[in-house]
């Protein structure tokens, strides 16, 4: 169960800061890589091609600044590629992602074999999310690096599973890198994801919680006043299942028990976000605001740097904690 040999020596834990529409910025993703862990990014969080490669050209260059500032090492970032047919944008991104070498890119809602030929070429790696395990075959069939497993809880679009039956599933058919997502918050989630034996773990909501994430400041503190049981799994309201903060759909005026569906799955128009002054519909991600189920445990918005820290301390508590357990209750036993 490997761990990127590209990653190794360059995080602190094994932990991806996952890519949230809108919410993860240009500071976003280079603190979180300067702490010790990958940042993420979705494309399509720049208005156009033009944008991204900016944005590529900024990241590269910031952390390689903080390189030679503290002699550290900064941990690799990468870049979210839709790869839909209502995404036009997606193969002009790949390029991009090609010319500057991303080290690391993740697909959604499509696995493509000459998309991991084009990221192998540089020596990138490629992971693909999943929400089930005939994606997960698909995936690693395209030759993927690593396999999402997003699992019941997850935030954004996520899946029904539960991650035990996932990640035991994929892991029947795939020797290389799994990660997990749904509902992780905590440092001890991450140990866990390992023993149930996931390589690495996948975190989103937790990093909406931090002063550098993109978003309102409403949105943060509905996340800290939210649990489990406000968390609304519908594909009503993106074309995808996806969760979303129930109390954020009342407040945009609708009634979450007579959601209308949507026709299909459209990112030019799901992406289409900015105010317009005739603009009265409200939309997904900017008014409808999406977390996990594992948002109870959000108590206080944190730097990046600081989340990161707290989390390191967590899980190495958590690892700590549980081979003192076995050396106490079993070992005794055994013998």
């Amino acid at each position: 169960m490997p761990i990127p040999v590209e990653f190794k020596h360059r995080l602190r834990i094994p932990l991806i800061a996952s890519p949230m529409f809108i919410a993860s910025g240009l500071a976003l993703v280079i603190e979180t890589c300067k702490a010790g862990i990958v940042g993420t990014f979705p494309a399509l969080n720049q208005r156009s091609s033009e944008g991204f490669e900016t944005w590529l050209i900024e990241i590269q260059t910031a952390l390689a600044d903080w390189e030679k500032q503290t002699g550290k090492k900064a941990a690799p970032f990468g870049v979210n590629l839709i790869v839909h047919k209502s995404n036009p944008r997606w193969q002009a991104d790949l390029a991009l992602c090609v010319k500057h070498k991303v080290p690391l890119i993740i697909t959604s809602l499509g696995a493509v074999a000459d998309l991991v030929n084009d990221v192998h070429s540089y020596g990138g790696l490629v992971f693909h999310d999943v929400v089930n395990a005939r994606h997960a075959q698909k995936a690693a069939e395209a030759g993927v690096d690593g396999i999402i497993a997003v699992c019941n809880g997850a935030g954004g679009h996520a899946g029904s599973t539960n991650p035990f039956a996932l990640v035991s599933e994929i892991r029947r058919f795939f020797d290389k890198t799994i990660l997990l997502a749904g509902s992780l918050s905590h440092g001890r989630d991450i140990a866990a994801a390992q023993m149930m034996g996931a390589d690495m773990a996948y975190m989103g909501t937790r990093f909406l919680a931090t002063t550098e994430a993109n978003i309102a400041t409403d949105y943060q503190e509905m996340l800290i006043n939210s649990s489990a049981s406000d968390i609304l799994y519908t594909p009503k309201i993106s074309g995808v299942n996806a969760n979303f903060i129930r109390q954020s759909i009342i407040e945009a005026g609708i009634d979450p028990s007579d959601l209308t569906p949507k026709a299909e799955l459209d990112f030019g128009a799901e992406l289409d976000i900015e105010d317009k002054p005739d603009a009265s519909d409200k939309k997904a991600w900017r008014d409808i605001w999406s977390a996990g189920q594992g948002v109870g445990s959000i108590d206080e918005v944190l730097s990046a740097a600081k989340l990161v820290d707290k989390l390191t301390d967590e899980y190495r508590q958590a690892i700590e904690d549980h081979q003192k357990m076995y050396l106490t209750t079993f070992s005794k036993a055994a013998n």
